[in-house]
């Protein structure tokens, strides 16, 4: 018997889990908003236990090529004076020739190539309605077609529409860390090259990231805030303006900066913040990735935990038979892992964006002296051994080539 499954969200866990659920057998359909599967320049790392993942998936050759090979991240006094370069890995508990660093739309991409023509994926649609009728799924999708499926999961990103509609709304759920921030690309006149570089004041940070002198840099505003900025989140200008105000010095690149920001048609603004839920199933509707466990991206594995919770969760629906007893396998198995990855978000804060200066001065010293390390970091990267779920052999469903 094929079960169908519903997946909402075309970024990382969603056709993660896409791919693994075509090679159980399953049969899949995607849904993305978006006219096209989500992309995007800006690097994110693979890290320990979501390296076996994409390694299992036969992408590790294809990663490894795109790997961007960061040569050191640079931290900058106010006035541009360098305090110190360290190297990526010793920032980010990273392991030399290890972990991959590479730019979302590589993976994406690399993701969405072996299931393009085995999956059903739906673009520029979403879903309208969900009703769990107990033993299916009646889905009613914004385009007004209709459709029902067995199971649905949602990996719809911090903002889950899914999330919405089967648990209730995100202010129940939603963390805030104490920070906004806004993320655009400008012309690389800076002559940088596989490096960062970051600027502080107490509360807020400026960075450059240059993956290639060829490609636009990648600029960041960072800053606290005491409460989420409701008013600004749709509405672009009052976003500009917020940032902008918020960073008014004329000290380094900082107002090349905020100009190019206010000009950026690529800007993404959002807050620092987490997904937390006691559990991350309700009937026949699950959630994975940042959708169920967002570990902000302070804590810098949200990419990897998002491609370890698409392995596990597919692999528990192919060995058991009850979707109620994988949904509770998923949760039981990698719980653990999502709090730990989730708990980086203090040391990553720390690091970036420290909110006094005597804690700026603090982690600035211990640069000079290099003894900056993220041991944390290291330890929760590769903290669940994965189960070989192919081995396992379901009744139920079997596995394809």
């Amino acid at each position: 018997m094929t079960r169908s499954v519903l997946i909402s969200g075309a970024s990382i866990a969603g056709p993660a889990l896409a791919y693994w659920l075509d090679r159980y057998g399953f049969d899949v359909t995607v849904v993305e908003r978006n006219d096209g599967v989500r992309g995007g320049g800006y690097p994110i790392d693979i890290r320990g236990t979501a390296r076996e993942v994409v390694d299992r998936m036969g992408l590790l050759p294809q990663l490894t090529k795109a790997h961007v090979a960061t040569e050191g991240i640079s931290f900058v006094e106010p006035d541009g004076e360098l305090i110190a370069t360290v190297s990526n890995d010793a920032l980010t508990g990273g392991t030399e020739g290890v972990d991959l660093e590479v730019r979302r739309g590589d993976l994406t991409d690399a993701l969405y190539a072996p299931i393009r023509d085995r999956v059903t994926f739906r673009f520029a649609d979403s879903i309208a309605q969900l009703d769990d009728r107990g033993d299916r799924v009646d889905v009613v999708f914004a385009s007004g077609d209709e459709r029902t499926y067995d199971l649905v999961i949602g990996a719809d990103g911090l903002h889950s529409n899914t999330r919405r509609l089967v648990f209730g709304p995100e202010e129940e759920f939603h963390r805030y860390i104490g920070y906004a921030f806004a993320g655009f690309t400008l012309p690389n006149t800076f002559g940088l090259s596989h490096e960062g570089v970051i600027w502080n004041k107490p509360g807020r940070a400026a960075v450059l990231y240059a993956t290639n002198p060829e490609q636009p840099v990648h600029g960041f505003l960072n800053f606290e805030l005491e409460e989420p900025p409701y008013d600004a989140f749709r509405n672009p200008e009052a976003q500009r303006e917020l940032v902008a105000s918020t960073f008014p010095e004329t000290d380094w690149y900082v107002p090349r900066l905020v100009e190019a920001m206010k000009e950026a048609d690529d800007l993404f603004f959002d807050v620092v913040s987490q997904i937390h839920m006691p559990t991350w199933s309700k009937g026949r509707v699950a959630l994975v990735g940042d959708a169920a466990y967002a570990t902000s991206f302070m804590s810098g594995q949200g990419s990897s935990v998002a491609l370890v919770g698409a392995y596990v969760l597919a692999g528990e629906l192919a060995t058991h038979a009850d979707h109620t007893e994988a949904f509770t396998a998923f949760e039981r198995r990698i719980r653990t892992f999502v709090e730990q990855n989730q708990a980086l978000v203090d040391k990553g804060r720390s690091g970036l964006t420290p909110g006094t200066q005597e804690l700026i001065d603090a982690r600035n010293a211990a640069l000079r002296s290099g003894a900056m390390s993220n041991d944390e970091l290291a330890e929760a990267k590769s903290a669940l051994d994965l189960p070989d779920y192919e081995a396992m052999k379901s009744p139920m469903v079997s596995p394809t080539a």
